[in-house]
Parts: C-alpha cells; structure tokens; sequence
C-alpha cells in the first residue's frame, strides 16, 4: 500500500527563501480551501484568513516579530491565520490545524511555506505582535493572530525526512 500523506509529511520542509515568482491565483485559491476545510471543535469555524501580496505590506508584517521572520522578506503571499475568539474558545487550536492543511497543501501544489509565529511574540517596537499585525491589518480586536504563512517557489533545496528521522522513543503505550 502506498503511503501518500506519509510521503508528503516527510517531505515538507519549511523554506524561508523563495523565488521571485508569484504562484498563480488558483494554487493560492486551493491553498485556502484546504484551510477552509479544516475541521473546527462543534463545527464552529472560528479560523479567518487575510492573502497578502503586496509587497509593502509584507514587510509591515515583517516588522511585527523581532526575529524568525526571515521567510517573509523574500515571499510573495503572506497568509495571516486568525481567529475569533468570541466564536471559540479553542480557536488556537483550530486555527493551528488549519495552518497546518494551509502547508500541505502548498506542499502538495509544489510551494514552499514557513510558519512564523505571532501569538506570544515581540515586534521590533518591543510590542505584542499580534497587536502590531491587528494594525497594520484592521484585524478586529476579538480575533487572535496565530500565525502568518509564507508562501511561495522555493528557492532552497531541503532534503525530506526519512524513516530514520522518526523517533519511536516519544511514542508510548498504555502509560508513560
């Protein structure tokens, strides 16, 4: 039996250097329905997404996270992944699987993607940033910002995972 999503798990890396190339609006478009058909706790579907591509505006965003933001300078589609929190009160959680479909489907179209953290982070003001991406963004203040997602062609070249990358040692059964 093949194992496809194995393959493509092992696969996907993050990459923080892409080409010069905008992917076309149906690979991005694709990408969102993944997102979009994440599954939410209840079915609530608190998980909004804001596509960035301008470029002016990518680098704003860059500038609300003091460090692990590199994948933004070079990105021509920035995903920004939030949340309501009025909606759910495990819209992290939600809004993190629903990264996470954003990825592999980017994987599977042949893009590369980084996932740089904004919940519980600084900005190069030494502010939260999430407030500084609520700014620059219009996000209302009852959404939570999870994450932005680069995306892209990518530029570097990282090897896959392989069955010798999988530590068996975390896995337990029964009790710890």
């Amino acid at each position: 039996m093949e194992q496809n999503l194995l393959n493509l798990l092992m696969k996907r890396r993050s990459v923080r250097i892409f080409k010069n190339e905008k992917p076309d609006n149906e690979l991005i478009q694709n990408i969102i329905k993944a997102g979009l058909l994440a599954p939410s706790s209840k079915n609530k579907k608190p998980v909004e997404f804001i596509v960035i591509d301008d470029k002016e505006t990518i680098l704003k965003l860059k500038d609300c996270k003091n460090k692990g933001n590199i994948g933004l300078d070079t990105a021509p589609y920035a995903i920004v992944v939030i949340g309501d929190s009025e909606k759910s009160d495990v819209w992290i959680e939600d809004a993190s699987i629903a990264a996470s479909y954003i990825q592999l489907e980017a994987e599977e179209l042949g893009l590369g993607t980084v996932w740089i953290q904004m919940r519980k982070r600084i900005s190069n003001q030494d502010n939260n940033s999430e407030s500084e991406v609520r700014k620059v963004l219009n996000i209302p203040e009852n959404y939570g910002v999870l994450c932005i997602i680069a995306v892209g062609y990518k530029n570097e070249i990282k090897n896959p995972y392989n069955e010798n990358d999988i530590d068996a040692s975390k896995v337990h059964y029964g009790k710890y």
